[in-house]
């Protein structure tokens, strides 16, 4: 499955707040949340479901990929979402091990692996 998806009784903005102090300690940084809703509306568009792109770094780790494959820049930051969905929140991620695989880069592997347990980690602490 190309990505990782959970819901949680808590209001998306609740989620989000938790999602974002289970991110620090795993060292990684929102550096943009994206209004979906938002955005469509002031665009003058009939979106009504709350849905929000948080882009998540970890600067480290970032600087480390991006030294053996630049190609991986890409897919960075990483994405996580959270929106709701028919009254539950839900918060999912593309995996990276998933997304890794296109950039055909064997030794990269363990590496979208590492990050990939890692922002799991974080969302499973969020709920």
């Amino acid at each position: 499955m190309f990505h990782y998806t959970i819901e949680t009784d808590k209001s998306m903005n609740d989620a989000i707040q938790a999602l974002e102090e289970s991110l620090k300690e795993e060292k990684f940084g929102v550096l943009w949340q994206f209004d979906i809703k938002g955005k469509l509306q002031e665009k003058g568009l009939d979106f009504n479901q709350d849905y929000m792109v948080l882009e998540v770094c970890n600067p480290v780790e970032a600087e480390r990929v991006l030294s053996q494959n630049q190609m991986v820049g890409y897919f960075l930051p990483c994405k996580i979402v959270v929106y709701d969905d028919g009254g539950k929140t839900k918060i999912g991620m593309p995996r990276p091990t998933a997304l890794i695989q296109m950039v055909e880069d064997k030794t990269l592997k363990e590496f979208a692996a590492d990050i990939e347990n890692r922002l799991i980690a974080c969302i499973d602490k969020s709920i």
